[in-house]
């Protein structure tokens, strides 16, 4: 074997997997597009790739976008970036951080934040010890004579 021969193979054999790359990481794209927008055929409420409809017509067509989009040489945000303008923001899976979405993003973490202040209140107040949680602080003292004045007149009734 020559070595042109074996020069004209190596080059061959390295296009060969340039292109067998190039299109693993276009379906690998596409692929990672779908987890991130839903099918808009209004029968399903899931994701691009998990849309259940056997024929559905629009989950092939936004697949056919994002192949033509590949094609075109565009990066992920910007088949996004087409994807929303088509079918609005309401075709993110995850609606972006900005603005009245924000606090989408937000208001889960504030909750988790009062849920656990209110649960450490109330546990507190459980492990009082009985007797102050009892006697309120400042009620004034309970008088002798009138304690044994109603002691005597609850035991006439009792008898």
């Amino acid at each position: 074997m020559s070595a042109k021969r074996l020069v004209k193979i190596l080059v061959l054999s390295f296009a060969l997997v340039n292109v067998a790359m190039a299109a693993q990481s276009s379906a690998d794209i596409e692929k990672g597009i779908g987890d991130q927008v839903y099918c808009m055929c209004g029968g399903c409420v899931t994701s691009l790739n998990t849309c259940p409809m056997q024929f559905c017509e629009v989950k092939e067509g936004m697949h056919s976008i994002i192949r033509a989009d590949l094609e075109q040489g565009k990066t992920e945000p910007e088949i996004l970036q087409d994807l929303v303008n088509r079918y609005g923001e309401k075709v993110l899976a995850a609606p972006p951080a900005r603005g009245f979405n924000l606090a989408a993003w937000l208001l889960p973490g504030v909750g988790l934040l009062i849920g656990l202040f209110l649960a450490i209140t109330v546990v507190r107040r459980w492990r009082r010890p009985a007797a102050e949680a009892a006697a309120p602080a400042g009620a004034p003292p309970v008088d002798e004579n009138i304690l044994s004045a109603v002691e005597e007149e609850m035991k006439k009734y009792a008898d």
